[in-house]
């Protein structure tokens, strides 16, 4: 059995995208210890697959694409004494404000004065909703097959049905127009497109994407792949079959706080642990969470030097 390999910083950084990153720079600038670790070998989270532009205007002053703005975030990191741990992933966080962790053949136990999680969020798949029928291949969240078509050079399929339409659902719907597939309809339940207006404006209304307001899916058909979706109609109370090969669902997004699970008191979290990014909230852009990113790693290191003057 390998043996153990003990770390000590001021500051651990779960999770290297655009919080992630931001914040360790930023307290590693200002003087604190800080060991970044990410269970991907790439830095980035999310960013290196979304290749569309809209990343950058607040924070940059000028528009990038997710790649883009990924890489000059890292660049900043870089810049600064951080310790960056890719394809290393924290297994458990315990009360004692230590971490284990596991790299590389390596087990690691880190221990720290202050972490930071920004694990990003997950996405809510299509069987959170109550939807009867088979499970067929063809069925993705819009994120991982963004991730699949973007780094995963993926084909996922040609007649394509989109249920939800929020950013990432509808950024989607406009990739796969780009990409020369059949974008059927996009059903959402409320009776407004979600997202930004300017996803609304750019993916949607530029594409002609059909959509289906006050619309919901409710059964699978197909098998071994998907062969259409039975739709109700809740204004019209009138159900509908549509034909396609594959399913996409932006459904919604929720912060990824797995890593604190039993750390939880009464309510609250103990004073050393800290959540940014997505793994706090979801933000619109990724510029507001580098922002939130950077705000926290100054001031805990601040909290640090003073602790250490003290």
């Amino acid at each position: 059995m390998s043996s153990i390999r003990m770390r000590t910083t001021d500051i651990l950084v779960i999770g290297c995208g655009a919080a992630g990153m931001a914040a360790a720079a930023a307290a590693a600038s200002c003087g604190a210890k800080v060991m970044l670790a990410d269970d991907r070998d790439r830095p980035g989270g999310i960013l290196p697959q979304c290749v569309h532009s809209g990343f950058g205007l607040g924070r940059y002053g000028n528009e990038m694409t997710g790649p883009e703005y990924s890489e000059e975030e890292f660049r900043r990191l870089e810049k600064t004494s951080a310790v960056y741990l890719p394809g290393t992933r924290v297994l458990e966080i315990r009360p004692d404000r230590t971490a284990l962790a596991a790299g590389y053949g390596e087990i690691t136990e880190v221990t720290f004065s202050e972490c930071v999680i920004a694990s990003g969020c997950t996405e809510k798949p299509l069987w959170s909703l109550p939807v009867t029928g088979t499970r067929p291949e063809g069925i993705y969240t819009a994120g991982e097959a963004q991730e699949l078509i973007e780094l995963g050079g993926c084909d996922v399929g040609d007649r394509i049905f989109i249920l939800g339409s929020g950013d990432i659902g509808q950024i989607m719907a406009r990739r796969f127009c780009q990409l020369g597939k059949t974008v059927i309809s996009m059903a959402e339940i409320r009776d407004h497109l979600g997202g930004l207006k300017r996803n609304q404006e750019d993916c949607i209304k530029a594409y002609g994407i059909p959509v289906m307001l006050s619309s919901t899916i409710i059964e699978i058909h197909g098998y071994p792949r998907l062969s259409g979706v039975t739709v109700y109609h809740l204004d019209t109370d009138r159900y509908e079959y549509v034909e396609c090969d594959t399913l996409i669902t932006a459904l919604g997004l929720l912060p990824d706080r797995s890593l604190a699970e039993g750390l939880e008191h009464g309510g609250r979290y103990p004073e050393w642990l800290h959540f940014c990014g997505n793994a706090d909230y979801v933000h619109e852009i990724a510029d507001g969470a580098s922002a939130q990113g950077e705000k926290l790693g100054r001031e805990l290191a601040g909290k640090l030097i003073h602790r250490k003057e003290v």
